[in-house]
């Protein structure tokens, strides 16, 4: 297939291109490479795809209308990911029309390139975030989502309902997929044990906020490429006994479904970040802080209806993600 991957340079984005690669598919990269992060980082990520004859990238800004449709009628691609996004809840307290462009705008050109393009397939990234206020756990896609606590989840849940109405208008067969807390090698450096390793390996204190007690659905990175790859070979079909008076808020009338992609075990913050002392073989100080704006205190997946779709199931165990972390962060950083 030919598949056009949007953040081809981000951390997800760059795995799924390799795994795509190797299995014989024809790789379209896009990214704007912003400064968001180490923008050598990014080089860096690319420079590992740009060996593959099968793959090209084009250094271009979703948000870019005519670019993005320019791209979308040279290529022609059978099936879209969207990754690119302006990431990151407390950065969205600080700079929230940066979401705006990336996140909404971004998407728009996405979805009228797929709908001009005759797209296949769309999987789009969505978040946990989008499930804000609730509290019941494990989180659901057949719960309401309509109390967000942060911008970048309100523009992700905006993701959602824009891909329903391309699928409802002009039949975009279109899923979303709710990651949790992805983490491994060549991460993003804002994530949290992206700075605690830092942190930990320069001897300095780590931030440990909801004084420790915040617990997160730990996803590795391999364990979520696979989760895509198996969605983006399946196509939606229209939810034959949606019922429009008891709407199913994960299914439609029209070929759209939402999926979480998590490791179903949350685990706890202070047992995540021992793992990762253990992983590099050092202690440190920790500080102890209230829980931030726009953070949500527990992520939990549930996630029976992806493995009924495709079989998937995570195998990766939080320790053996962060040795393996730890493994690439000495290596790359060559500490």
């Amino acid at each position: 297939m030919k598949v056009l991957i949007t953040g081809a340079a981000g951390f997800i984005g760059m795995h799924l291109a390799e795994r795509l690669l190797e299995r014989g598919d024809e790789v379209i990269g896009v990214d704007n490479f912003n400064d968001y992060y180490d923008i050598a980082l990014k080089e860096a990520r690319v420079a590992r795809l740009a060996p593959h004859k099968n793959f090209r990238l084009a250094r271009l800004d979703i948000a870019d209308r005519s670019g993005m449709a320019e791209l979308f009628a040279r290529e022609q691609p059978q099936r879209v990911i969207n990754l690119a996004a302006q990431a990151g809840v407390r950065y969205s307290l600080k700079n929230p029309l940066a979401y705006v462009d990336s996140n909404v705008v971004g998407f728009m050109n996405v979805l009228e390139g797929c709908r001009h393009a005759g797209c296949e397939h769309l999987v789009f990234a969505s978040s946990s975030s989008v499930y804000g206020g609730n509290t019941k756990m494990p989180f659901s896609e057949h719960d309401n989502v309509d109390h967000p606590v942060s911008l970048y989840a309100a523009t992700k849940k905006a993701n959602e309902l824009m891909a329903h109405t391309y699928s409802h208008l002009y039949r975009l067969p279109a899923t979303g997929l709710r990651f949790f807390t992805v983490y491994g090698p060549w991460g993003r450096p804002d994530m949290a044990y992206f700075l605690f390793t830092k942190a930990i390996l320069e001897g300095g204190a780590i931030d440990v906020f909801n004084h420790g007690k915040m617990q997160r659905d730990f996803t590795y990175i391999d364990d979520v490429v696979e989760g895509v790859l198996r969605v983006l070979d399946r196509p939606p079909a229209a939810n034959a006994d949606f019922d429009k008076a008891a709407p199913d808020p994960s299914s439609s009338w029209a070929p759209w479904r939402i999926y979480n992609i998590g490791n179903h075990q949350p685990v706890e913050l202070m047992t995540f970040i021992e793992a990762l002392e253990n992983a590099l073989g050092r202690t440190t100080e920790k500080n102890f802080l209230p829980i931030q704006d726009g953070d949500v205190a527990a992520t939990y997946a549930e996630t029976s209806d992806l493995r009924s779709l495709t079989g998937f199931t995570p195998t990766t165990q939080v320790p053996e993600g962060l040795r393996r972390f730890a493994d690439w962060y000495r290596t790359y950083y060559k500490v």
